[in-house]
């Protein structure tokens, strides 16, 4: 593996630690604290407060891990962006392949130390913050939701980190506060994972450290996302198309 790309792999890797570790904990300690007052589930306590609360933790993650890592591999932390952004020929298919990698050993890393940290009861209680559908939702619905959160992801980290003429130094905020919203408004319904290693991560650790087996609605948190994450690359790239506004990708570049 050359320098370069060993570089990048370790930045995805710890970026998507992070990622995973901050934002899962916080939905796993939300859970700890409803358990221990006598409540179940994520919003009896706080109702939205508590979605907004994840919502932060995740958004502020993804904002700080682009400002510190967007320098070195784009601070992608997400294969479904980085799939995307393959599509487009922002990335090239043997780094994707490493990106993604990296994606997925960092969020198993990252369920596995929230273990380490709180113990049995974020995998008994928490699930290790494992997303799944909420009651009265439809795989199919899971699945779409999760398609237009992924979607509108995207769009922004087109708009905001690769155009060209995006405005410099607001790639972060823009893309962390877009995380915590669709956050917000998915959450009750499908975890809003809108992204396939951040789901991949919690769901091996259940399995491994004797948790509930989630495998079943993984096709939700891997079709939903990349689909989206494709989807909005291309249309943006359209958008684009003739204007001079997407020539170079912008952070996530191989310099």
């Amino acid at each position: 593996m050359p320098c370069n790309i060993r570089k990048k792999f370790f930045a995805e890797l710890l970026g998507t630690f992070f990622l995973v570790f901050f934002g899962t904990g916080s939905a796993v300690v939300t859970l700890l604290i409803t358990d221990a007052a006598g409540a179940a589930g994520i919003g009896p306590l706080g109702g939205l407060g508590d979605w907004i609360a994840i919502a932060l933790a995740f958004g502020l993650t993804v904002m700080i891990c682009i400002y510190v890592f967007g320098k070195i591999s784009g601070a992608h932390l997400n294969p479904a962006v980085t799939i995307g952004l393959l599509v487009t020929k922002n990335i090239d298919l043997i780094d994707s392949v490493y990106y993604i990698v990296a994606q997925v050993i960092g969020a198993c890393l990252g369920s596995l130390f929230l273990f380490l940290c709180l113990g049995d009861p974020a995998v008994t209680i928490g699930g290790l913050g494992a997303t799944a559908p909420g009651l009265g939702v439809s795989y199919m619905q899971a699945m779409l939701a999760e398609f237009i959160g992924t979607f509108f992801l995207m769009m922004v980290v087109m708009g905001v980190a690769v155009d060209k003429k995006a405005e410099p130094g607001f790639a972060g905020i823009s893309i962390g506060m877009t995380v915590a919203a669709v956050i917000v408004v998915l959450g009750a319904f499908t975890g809003a994972s809108i992204n396939p290693a951040r789901t991949f991560g919690p769901y091996l650790m259940d399995m491994i450290l004797g948790g509930q087996n989630l495998w079943g609605f993984f096709p939700i948190y891997l079709v939903g996302p990349i689909l989206g994450a494709i989807c909005a690359a291309l249309a943006y790239a359209y958008l684009a198309k003739g204007s001079g506004v997407c020539e170079l990708p912008q952070p996530f570049n191989d310099e």
